[in-house]
């Protein structure tokens, strides 16, 4: 069964890698158009493998960083690093995501430090162990504080301060396990699926405030959240794959960005199984 999935998945993408690769080589031409205007970058989450990919195209072309995680020492390294690669300049807040109450002072504090906010990438997150969370419902609450309301607090303080200049684009790190809810990562997927619906609320509520609202959603990364799992195959890619394609829908202003781009021909299948088959099924 899973082999026929791929290979349907993999039919429907190539019906459609014309267009992409159209849109890949205009892609290309617009990286290197947009970069006269500086950006002002807030990214939480800043130690993700995945946000150091993304954070690097940033710094290259100039633009001013402000980074938010826990960890001092390699916020540190990765702000050195990104001033050695042309950022603008790069400050950092160290603090835990999930304390909400803290969200306001730091997006205060990066738009002074760069004077001014215009773009905003959030990926911090955990990958939730199923079967612990399965047997302990505290262990699910911090999965879901974490993963999904750490982050809609984030973007409800964005969104209205957004709104209220009239410009911006808020980018988020959702993930293809919330397209379909499976035995294997539900308490994940779940949180997923409620950021992606929340990020689709928001994208039809601030289209006319002039404020770009982009949906990203990685299938299977490489990355030390991920380094316990043995057998990685074909479909996995790693985080300079997926950072590559943070940056391209910044400067797209997609609205939703499976990464890598077959992941939306896979995820097609998956959500049109029928249940009572799903069901049946080892995911």
């Amino acid at each position: 069964m899973r082999k026929w999935i791929v290979g349907a998945a993999s039919a429907l993408a190539i019906a459609g890698l014309v267009k992409w690769k159209r849109n890949q080589t205009a892609a290309n031409g617009l990286e290197g158009q947009l970069t006269v205007g500086r950006r002002r970058v807030l990214i939480a989450g800043a130690t993700s493998a995945i946000a150091q990919e993304t954070a690097k195209r940033f710094a290259a072309a100039g633009d001013a960083l402000f980074l938010a995680g826990r960890n001092r020492e390699r916020l540190e390294a990765i702000a050195a690093d990104l001033r050695v690669r042309g950022a603008e300049r790069v400050e950092m807040a160290v603090l835990d995501l999930t304390e909400t109450e803290r969200h306001p002072s730091l997006i205060k504090e990066a738009a002074d430090a760069l004077g001014g906010l215009d773009t905003v990438l959030i990926a911090h997150g955990t990958l939730s162990d199923q079967a612990a969370c399965q047997q302990d419902f505290a262990l699910t609450e911090r999965e879901l504080k974490t993963n999904f309301l750490s982050v809609v607090s984030l973007l409800t303080h964005l969104a209205n301060r957004f709104e209220a200049q009239g410009y911006g684009t808020i980018a988020v790190i959702s993930s293809v396990a919330g397209d379909r809810g499976r035995q294997s990562n539900y308490v994940y997927g779940a949180a997923k699926a409620g950021v992606s619906a929340f990020l689709q609320g928001l994208r039809n509520r601030l289209y006319r405030a002039g404020v770009t609202v982009i949906t990203i959603k990685p299938g299977f990364v490489d990355t030390p959240m991920t380094a316990h799992i043995p057998d990685k195959g074909r479909l996995w890619v790693g985080p300079d794959v997926v950072g590559r394609g943070i940056y391209r829908a910044i400067q797209q202003k997609q609205d939703v960005a499976y990464l890598p781009w077959f992941w939306w021909g896979i995820m097609w299948v998956i959500k049109h199984i029928p249940e009572g088959i799903f069901k049946k099924m080892n995911l």
